[in-house]
């Protein structure tokens, strides 16, 4: 079977991998880059340290509005499409990439495999929520990750196209330990020692569009009881830059603030951090796959198995006792199975036995 992966962000990439090693055992895939996400250590290096194949197609698409960017996309891959015929699109998660890569495919009648379905925070003001939920409704087939979006699906009337998988990102994070072995890694470089350390990432236009808002939040970070590694992605970076009145160091002593990592370098930060703050999705999750403790600075989650679990703490940024809130959150409850394992498997295996029609 022709399969077109397509990817565009940070998350998509780990996932792609080992998908795109398990599928390739019997398919042929080609791998669309839509370029959404074009910094070396936020795209680049992910499908070297992940050993991914390199992408068939880039798109060069970069930043825009939501728009612009989505629309622009929708052009490039239509014109992969009707050059690659593939009988099958897969796409995962829940960014514009994700939207335009199952409506390019749709409106030529091309079957679409959403990787990461069902997931809702109910929160349409979230681009990712409008995404998400526009994905599903438009795919052929849909594989769940947890039994909490299973229903999810069941409730809007998919459960025919539903299969629950488990969650890709299980496998991406054992290929991340395995290859991390006898490499000296971030962590090691900066003199971290395990769990004497807050890991920050913060990339919601909400958290860091405004620099008063974001500033806040990091003068609350700068106050916990262990030094905070944040790394920053470029667009937070030029935000602060712009406005902050002195130097970074001098603002907030205690934040070290440093370019994204690569994939392996972020996992390692993430499994020997005392905890992980963040307003990221794929980050809640991985953080409970490699049993850390997480805060997650909203006020809703698309996983909420995770805030269920005692592992991760949902709080808003406005908090009047947010510090306390992280200083003292301690996971109470056992630890237990939410997302499967050997999940590319499942899914190769689903895939091989489908029928595929419009």
């Amino acid at each position: 079977m022709k399969i077109a992966s397509i990817v565009g962000a940070r998350p998509q990439f780990v996932k792609l991998a080992p998908f795109s090693k398990k599928i390739r055992e019997k398919n042929h895939e080609i791998i669309i880059h839509t370029g959404q996400h074009y910094d070396v250590n936020m795209s680049a290096s992910f499908f070297k340290e992940l050993d991914i194949p390199n992408p068939d197609y880039h798109l060069e698409i970069g930043s825009d509005t939501h728009a612009k960017q989505t629309g622009k996309m929708l052009a490039e891959l239509e014109d992969v499409f009707v050059k690659e015929q593939p009988e099958l699109v897969v796409v995962f998660g829940d960014t514009n990439s994700t939207l335009a890569g199952a409506l390019a495919a749709a409106k030529l009648h091309i079957p679409i495999l959403h990787i990461e379905a069902g997931l809702r925070s109910f929160n349409r003001r979230m681009p990712e929520e409008i995404n998400r939920v526009a994905t599903d409704h438009i795919s052929s087939f849909l594989y769940a990750p947890t039994e909490a979006a299973m229903i999810n699906l069941s409730k809007e009337g998919l459960e025919d196209i539903s299969y629950l998988t488990g969650d890709i990102m299980v496998d991406s994070l054992k290929l991340a330990l395995e290859k991390s072995k006898g490499r000296e890694l971030v962590n090691e470089k900066m003199g971290l020692n395990k769990e004497e350390y807050y890991l920050l990432t913060l990339h919601r236009p909400q958290n860091v569009d405004n620099y008063e808002y974001l500033s806040n939040l990091l003068k609350k970070m700068n106050k916990l009881d262990l030094p905070v590694i944040f790394p920053v992605h470029p667009r937070t970076r030029k935000i602060l830059r712009d406005y902050a009145p002195n130097t970074l160091d001098e603002t907030y002593p205690a934040i070290r603030f440093i370019e994204p990592v690569g994939y392996l370098d972020f996992i390692n930060l993430q499994a020997n951090s005392k905890a992980v703050v963040t307003d990221s999705g794929g980050i809640q999750k991985e953080a409970y796959i490699l049993k850390r403790p997480c805060v997650t600075v909203r006020t809703e989650t698309e996983w909420i198995e995770t805030v269920n679990s005692g592992w991760n703490k949902l709080l808003a940024p406005d908090s009047e006792d947010f510090i306390e809130q992280i200083i003292e959150h301690r996971p109470l409850n056992e630890y237990h199975d939410l997302f499967g394992q050997n999940v590319a498997a499942k899914m190769s295996e689903i895939i091989d036995s489908m029928e595929l029609k419009f």
